[in-house]
């Protein structure tokens, strides 16, 4: 039964959404800073670069993932009676892991990037002492003991309400003779998905964590290396994904607002949630594609996978949204605008990705910015975007006029500011610029510096819906 988002929700997730609007722009400027160094414009040391890649990674997922809960929860909360308790619990775990983590980094100097890819955070060549190590690992356990308790809660009052996974992920419509009607919403779907595959993705993620915290203490203690890659990117490949796939429940709910029309838990969507649920964790091989010592049934199902996995995306929200805005007259102001450009980024960012998963591409553009060309889309243009829609929607009674000049403006400027910078990093990957260097040679600078511009103007346009965003809270208290 639907309801409003009870008031102790709605007040959490405003608060969370601050947290995340300040923290985006904090690691926004740390990329910034690097594609700067990068273009020679002022001298970083290389150590140094290498700690704020990490905390740009680490920092980046980590609040890409945490819009995604808060916009999960504040939904889910409308549908079935969450203990508020369990997000206060999960956001404090959370915040304990930064602490730990950004400790680890400016404190105790860890630079082994966000994947803490074994063996490398034990073996730094003295670049940090093992207890950094221990630290930067005892963040992540932390946060992923808190998305845990997260999707404990959700997925229990989902089955409890919907009578079980199969009919909350609308099952009995997909394979059987149920009519749309009787099928939970849309919401229900993809929050029942996410919370399947995330939830069997962090309980990974956490095994090689506690095995390389142990490596680490005990160093006799054996961990295989191949097992640990496959096992750190079905976890990396599956959290990342989730942030993205909870934050569209935003469009899912709020578009209808603005369009009229019902979005409707249809056979389709319903099929093609089922197939996300798969593919989400199938495809992570196509990040060994390098590593020709994986099965080939493996990297070949990588390469399958990735050609399959932008089916569901197109067919269950982007076609699903064309269809919507058709002749909808839809009422645009900065959240609409913001949540279809969301839309917008992701499927466009699912093509370079779909590209590099190609074997014989991969060898030549995987090593190279064309990888972080591709993410950068799907974050700056997708899930972040979807994430400041989200915060202009619940701010936006508060509001004087719709769509107000700054408002174009701040969306104009991050507009133009992400397409530029990630366009950059994808021509710079077709010129063979290695990503994840400290130092790049001149003949690069041209592409660095363009894109430090771009950059620059993706900072301002995040400033802007802050600010907003903000200033919407503040004049809510004084209302």
């Amino acid at each position: 039964m639907l309801m409003s988002t009870p008031r102790n929700h709605a007040n959490a997730v405003k608060l969370t959404m601050l947290l995340a609007g300040v923290v985006l722009i904090l690691m926004m400027a740390f990329g910034l800073v690097m594609r700067a160094a990068q273009g020679g414009l002022f001298e970083l040391d290389p150590a140094f670069f290498y700690r704020l890649m990490t905390a740009h990674g680490a920092g980046m997922v980590g609040v890409a993932a945490l819009t995604g809960a808060a916009v999960l929860w504040y939904f889910v909360s409308r549908y079935v009676d969450l203990i508020e308790g369990v997000y206060w619990a999960f956001l404090g775990l959370f915040l304990l892991g930064v602490v730990l983590i950004l400790g680890s980094i400016f404190v105790g100097g860890y630079g082994g990037a966000w994947t803490f890819l074994f063996p490398l955070p034990a073996i730094s060549g003295g670049a940090w002492e093992a207890s950094a190590a221990v630290a930067f690992i005892l963040g992540y356990i932390s946060i992923g003991v808190g998305f845990l308790l997260f999707y404990l809660e959700v997925g229990r009052k989902i089955v409890a309400a919907y009578g079980g996974i199969g009919r909350a992920l609308a099952w009995p419509l997909a394979f059987g003779g149920a009519q749309p009607d009787d099928a939970p919403p849309p919401t229900i779907v993809a929050a029942m998905a996410t919370t399947v595959f995330n939830t069997i993705g962090i309980v990974v993620g956490a095994t090689v964590l506690v095995s390389s915290l142990v490596n680490l203490l005990v160093p006799g203690f054996a961990v295989d290396a191949l097992l640990a890659k496959n096992m750190i990117y079905f976890f990396g490949h599956v959290f990342i994904n989730a942030s993205i796939y909870m934050a569209v429940i935003a469009v899912y709910e709020i578009v209808p607002e603005y369009t009229g029309k019902p979005w409707k838990t249809t056979r389709p969507f319903a099929l093609a949630w089922t197939a996300i649920l798969l593919f989400v964790m199938a495809v992570y091989p196509h990040h060994l594609l390098q590593d020709t010592v994986m099965p080939a049934w493996a990297l070949v199902m990588g390469q399958i996978v990735s050609y399959l996995s932008g089916i569901p995306l197109l067919v269950v929200t982007a076609f699903a949204l064309c269809v919507y805005l058709r002749g909808s007259n839809i009422r645009w102001d900065l959240a609409s605008a913001l949540l279809v450009l969301g839309v917008a980024g992701w499927s466009v960012g699912s093509a370079p990705a779909i590209i590099d998963g190609m074997i014989s591409v991969n060898k030549l553009m995987h090593n190279t910015q064309w990888v972080p060309g591709h993410f950068h889309i799907y974050l700056i243009l997708g899930e972040v975007a979807m994430a400041f829609g989200f915060m202009a929607w619940l701010v936006k009674d508060a509001r004087a006029s719709e769509f107000t000049g700054i408002d174009r403006l701040g969306l104009g400027i991050y507009l133009l500011g992400g397409t530029g910078f990630t366009l950059m990093f994808l021509i710079s990957g077709a010129l063979s610029v290695p990503r994840r260097w400290a130092v790049h040679a001149e003949e690069w600078f041209l592409q660095d510096r363009i894109a430090t511009g771009f950059g620059a103007l993706v900072v301002l346009g995040a400033l802007i819906f802050v600010a907003l965003y903000a200033k919407g809270l503040s004049a809510r208290r004084e209302s």
